[in-house]
């Protein structure tokens, strides 16, 4: 038996296949040569699949992995055509519709934007999720040592850019300026997942110059999805913290 696996290895080898092959072929079943051949091959195809799918994942970015059905959805408020099932089929992708995610600290937004993710790199389709101001960043170091251009070229390898937590700390003016050439670049070739808690009224406090600022928000929202995350912040609300907080009477009673 291990004379035939190291021989099938090493046709495999020699045809480019994966070693992977050989092992499954030690242990497949099939009632006939050829059930056995398609059983052998189909397991194959899964394997690669799954192994491009972690491959996907993997190299996102994500500061954590998480699915839909961990997600709770009933304080969000979605537009009329959004809907849990429709981000989860990418619906917004296929329509070249960017998505922006607005609300309070701890409300949801970096969780639903790795479901959408995480979905996304499912079906084999390239996402970088960054917080904006590493994004930022990095653009700044890339345009200091002069490869801000290669760094362009990997960025634009994503179908799905995130940017999460916008707008948490000012940037300064080139880096402000350097993310702007960025979404312009991409701007209708890429899908752009940003969260904020900052309102449009407020952005250029963290890009400084106003025009610019119209220009990114048009830009933006010029085919976009909006969503609303009016809830509580979820991560003090489940806070043995929180318990104590409210028993001191130091909790507001929420609006009806």
């Amino acid at each position: 038996m291990d004379d035939y696996r190291e021989a099938i290895a090493s046709c495999c080898k020699q045809l480019r296949l994966s070693t992977n092959l050989a092992e499954n072929a030690m242990v497949q079943e099939g009632s006939t040569h050829q059930e056995y051949v398609y059983n052998l091959f189909k397991e194959e195809v899964q394997y690669r699949k799954t192994c491009r799918v972690s491959k996907y994942i993997n190299t996102a970015g994500f500061p954590y992995e998480t699915s839909f059905l961990a997600f709770n959805a009933s304080e969000v408020q979605f537009p009329s055509d959004v809907t849990i099932e429709t981000l989860k089929s990418l619906d917004f992708l296929s329509e070249g519709k960017n998505i922006v995610m607005y609300g309070g600290t701890g409300t949801g937004k970096t969780m639903l934007s790795i479901c959408i993710g995480i979905a996304a790199c499912s079906k084999c389709i390239p996402v970088k999720f960054f917080r904006t101001a590493a994004l930022v960043n990095q653009l700044s170091e890339a345009h200091s040592r002069g490869t801000l251009s290669m760094f362009h070229k990997k960025l634009n390898k994503a179908e799905i850019l995130i940017l999460d937590e916008f707008g948490y700390v000012p940037y300064d003016r080139t880096g402000a300026q350097l993310l702007f050439d960025l979404l312009s670049e991409i701007h209708e070739k890429k899908v752009v997942i940003l969260n904020t808690n900052l309102e449009f009224s407020r952005w250029v406090n963290v890009l400084y110059d106003e025009q610019m600022t119209a220009a990114l928000i048009g830009r933006l929202m010029h085919h976009c999805h909006l969503i609303l995350f009016p809830g509580e912040n979820n991560r003090l609300r489940e806070s043995s913290i929180n318990d104590l907080f409210h028993s001191k009477g130091g909790g507001k009673k929420r609006a009806k």
